[in-house]
């Protein structure tokens, strides 16, 4: 009696135990998996957080907004100071002109005019990183790195693509993308910052 009264106490703590030894799974988005951490510029980053790029039932990424630390506000994710990783997870063939468009288009829309007129020169480097690019296949991961001291790294299922782009206020407009007053898809912004 008494041995499986301790067996029954202590089963529960050894399930507990394992499950907390066990790794978090990854964040699952329309069947899409998300990594829910990412190594850049030397820092674990955690998903802060994700969703699904889609017009009228087509599918484009699946988008996930990696932080060092959780942050629920466009504004206070544009002003950590740390790296941040944007990662699109591609969910149809897009070619290079469409992709760009999709980017520069969203980029213009929720910038002012000063802003823009700042970041000029690395957003048309930006434009020509595109209209260089191979089209973007399903299951392709493009990612967008703003690493201190370095700017922001492009790159497709991890090959550097494009030059570095130095500009902290570059990096922001790319997040304005999603974050910004007009984003690419309400839902996602929410989403993004760990709503839904």
């Amino acid at each position: 009696m008494a041995f499986g009264f301790k067996i029954g106490k202590l089963l529960p703590l050894g399930l507990l135990a394992l499950a907390c030894a066990m790794p978090a799974q990854a964040l699952e988005v329309s069947g899409v998996k998300v990594d829910d951490a990412a190594m850049v510029g030397g820092k674990e980053l955690k998903l802060n957080g994700a969703g699904m790029r889609a017009i009228l039932f087509v599918k484009f990424y699946a988008i996930g907004l990696y932080l060092t630390e959780k942050k629920t506000t466009p504004t206070e994710v544009q002003a950590l100071t740390g790296p941040r990783r944007i990662s699109l997870t591609i969910q149809r063939e897009i070619n290079s002109d469409e992709f760009g468009q999709l980017f520069i288009t969203s980029m213009n829309k929720n910038s002012t005019k000063e802003e823009k007129a700042k970041v000029i020169s690395q957003t048309v480097k930006f434009g020509e990183m595109f209209a260089a690019m191979e089209p973007v296949k399903k299951g392709d991961i493009v990612t967008l790195d703003w690493i201190p001291g370095t700017g922001t790294v492009s790159s497709i299922n991890g090959k550097k693509i494009g030059e570095t782009l130095p500009d902290i206020a570059f990096y922001n407009a790319v997040m304005r993308i999603w974050l910004g007053e007009m984003p690419a898809q309400e839902n996602v912004k929410r989403e993004l910052l760990g709503g839904r």
